[in-house]
């Protein structure tokens, strides 16, 4: 296990933005992915996701980044979040600006921190199975490495990237740590069965664990031009200059996702650990997912999900999502999807869940910005 001084240097930040266009038109701009009850659960991803956190960094350690048009609603669901930690992008610039500006104010208020990322919008099922396995990430990190988390895969799937896994390393703490070979890009399905069927690979979830400093030293290295605006607004973040410099500096930083700037460079220079997570988890990217979750895994299954929705079925199965009270009927249809909204209603099946996204973005170019 790390030792104490390391739990204690420990910072959860959850990076909540995405509007998770495979989920439209649910997901939308004014009401992201993570600000819904996908699972039942009787709160949003976003709650479950600050929960899970809490007992390993505590409430007045875990930092959110989202939208500033978000900030209510997140604020809504999380009344216990400290304002400080409260940091408030003025448009998205993918997950490397939003961690590494996380990291960078972290550091500069508390050097040697150590700081976890951890996106607002996947389920995990499993809590004690996920902090022992952070606990690992936490160790590996404050040996030196940049830790990540990969999920131990149950099936074949073509949703995900993937990580493989190599020699093991010897992390006071952190038994299961592997050095990492390679990420390799979400694969089609006979080579997702090879990876499955090989047992080196893990799902890439997208956790990073690492000293903050070290964070920014690997994206120093691999985008030096971000670094410098990161840490330019770390350093007006506390002072009343903060606003003038977020408005400058924040626009002209590049987009390029953690994976790119960070993750990969890192594994190739032999810092990048991963630690095999044992617990359930899915980042809910398509309707597809969320009918999987719902049911089990049961194909013949219909999952209804909606307060107030009105379905009726004959020897149907997939997945209803209702918010208009209006009658549903299917009648002899399998793996369909559903989604009734006042505004937008999308038929389709689970096979071609992932195409939602190409009709968001059919939608931007022809101007239809008032269902987005």
């Amino acid at each position: 296990m790390p030792t104490s001084n390391a739990l204690d240097r420990f910072y959860s930040v959850i990076p909540a933005g995405g509007i998770g266009s495979r989920l439209w038109p649910l997901s939308r701009a004014d009401a992201p992915k993570f600000l819904h009850d996908l699972t039942g659960s009787g709160q949003t991803l976003l709650r479950d996701t600050w929960d899970r956190l809490s007992p390993i960094s505590g409430d007045q350690r875990i930092m959110v980044v989202t939208g500033r048009a978000h900030r209510a609603a997140v604020e809504a669901q999380i009344p216990e979040l400290a304002d400080p930690n409260v940091v408030l992008e003025s448009e998205p610039r993918d997950s490397t600006a939003a961690i590494g500006l996380a990291a960078a104010i972290l550091e500069k208020r508390e050097p040697g921190v150590i700081i976890g990322s951890f996106a607002a919008d996947h389920v995990i099922k499993g809590p004690t199975l996920f902090r022992a396995v952070v606990r690992e990430a936490i160790a590996a990190a404050d040996a030196g490495y940049i830790a990540t988390i990969g999920i131990q895969p149950t099936e074949p799937a073509i949703g995900f990237g993937y990580i493989k896994g190599a020699a093991a390393l010897d992390i006071p703490g952190a038994p299961s740590a592997l050095t990492v070979d390679s990420f390799v890009e979400k694969p089609n399905l006979q080579t997702a069965k090879r990876y499955l069927a090989q047992g080196r690979y893990l799902w890439n979830a997208g956790m990073f664990i690492s000293r903050a400093d070290i964070l920014l030293e690997e994206i120093g290295k691999n985008e030096p031009e971000l670094l410098a605006g990161l840490l330019e607004l770390a350093e007006a973040w506390d002072t009343p200059a903060r606003g003038a410099v977020v408005d400058r500096v924040w626009p002209t930083l590049k987009k390029i996702a953690i994976d790119y700037a960070v993750a990969e460079p890192a594994a190739a220079a032999g810092r990048l650990a991963v630690i095999p997570g044992p617990f359930d988890w899915d980042d809910v990217g398509d309707f597809a997912s969320i009918a999987k979750l719902h049911s089990g895994g049961r194909k013949r299954d219909l999952a209804i999900l909606g307060e107030g929705a009105r379905v009726l079925a004959d020897s149907s199965s997939g997945i209803v999502v209702s918010h208009t009270g209006r009658m549903i009927a299917l009648v002899g249809v399998d793996d369909i999807i559903v989604v009734d909204t006042p505004d937008a209603l999308l038929v389709t099946t689970s096979a071609n869940a992932q195409k939602v996204k190409s009709v968001v973005d059919a939608l931007k170019l022809s101007g239809s910005s008032d269902v987005l």
